[in-house]
């Protein structure tokens, strides 16, 4: 009798906000046999899961690696190779700076059996939760998600002189400690340095926190507020809508206030 092969689902579980799950992903939690999950992943996605589910945490903070990718991969050939349904489950999109499309060669040469569920990554999820849009009609066409964080073996630098004119809506991730240098580096290149800027900590949970600012003075505000990670950088004229939207939701604050008084 030949032994069953088990298979490793990559599933994507979105930007922090348990709700923000997928049907499918949530599903994958549900029937899972080990969960090898990440830092971000929301506890309260885990207790999806069954009882008797393995958990694995292998969660990567800035400068600290609980797991390496290549004891990651390790693991998922381990386990699946026993029979089991392995659910690999990454905060945001696996495919968005996620490593899903490592783990997925890896598991391909190795002749066994993935898929890949999507998930809402970072740049969506905390820019609607914050307000912001990454295109707008009449201000920004296009945008482009962009990691501050590189490999050791990866020696191209990032493109800061092309993307400073190139796109409209800048989405960074993983650029909390680089952000002074960004910043100059985009002026540098031709962006106006009044160009406004989000920083959203925590984005879309409960200790979400959103600092603006412009390309010249963004840096400092971070310092001041301990702006701490997760934390995604937006760059562009989008963030004036959420100041617009704020401003209305103000106005609209006042006025109830003073109806009430009124009455």
């Amino acid at each position: 009798m030949s032994q069953v092969q088990g298979m490793v689902s990559i599933v994507g579980a979105g930007p922090g906000d348990p709700e923000l799950i997928t049907v499918k992903a949530l599903k994958c939690i549900q029937q899972a046999d080990v969960i090898v999950y990440d830092r971000l992943v929301s506890e309260e996605l885990l207790l999806e899961a069954r009882p008797e589910a393995r958990r694995i945490y292998c969660g990567k903070a800035p400068g600290l690696h609980h797991m390496s990718q290549q004891a990651i991969h390790r693991t998922l050939l381990q386990q699946a190779t026993l029979g089991l349904h392995v659910v690999r489950l990454k905060g945001g999109d696996p495919l968005v700076f996620g490593r899903g499309g490592e783990e997925a060669l890896f598991l391909e040469q190795h002749g066994i059996r993935y898929e890949i569920v999507p998930g809402v990554t970072a740049s969506i999820g905390a820019a609607a939760g914050a307000d912001i849009p990454l295109t707008h009609r009449g201000i920004a066409t296009s945008f482009a998600c962009v990691t501050a964080s590189q490999s050791a073996d990866n020696t191209n630098p990032i493109r800061w002189d092309l993307l400073a004119g190139s796109v409209d809506t800048l989405a960074i991730y993983m650029g909390v400690s680089q952000l002074d240098s960004i910043c100059s580096a985009l002026v540098q290149h031709g962006r106006a340095a009044c160009t406004p800027v989000a920083l959203i900590e925590n984005g879309t949970t409960t200790a979400q926190r959103v600092l603006t600012g412009t390309l010249t003075d963004i840096a400092a505000i971070a310092v001041q507020a301990e702006l701490r990670n997760p934390a995604l950088i937006i760059v562009g004229e989008v963030v004036r809508v959420r100041e617009q939207l704020m401003a209305m939701r103000r106005q609209a604050e006042m006025q109830m206030g003073l109806q009430e008084r009124i009455g």
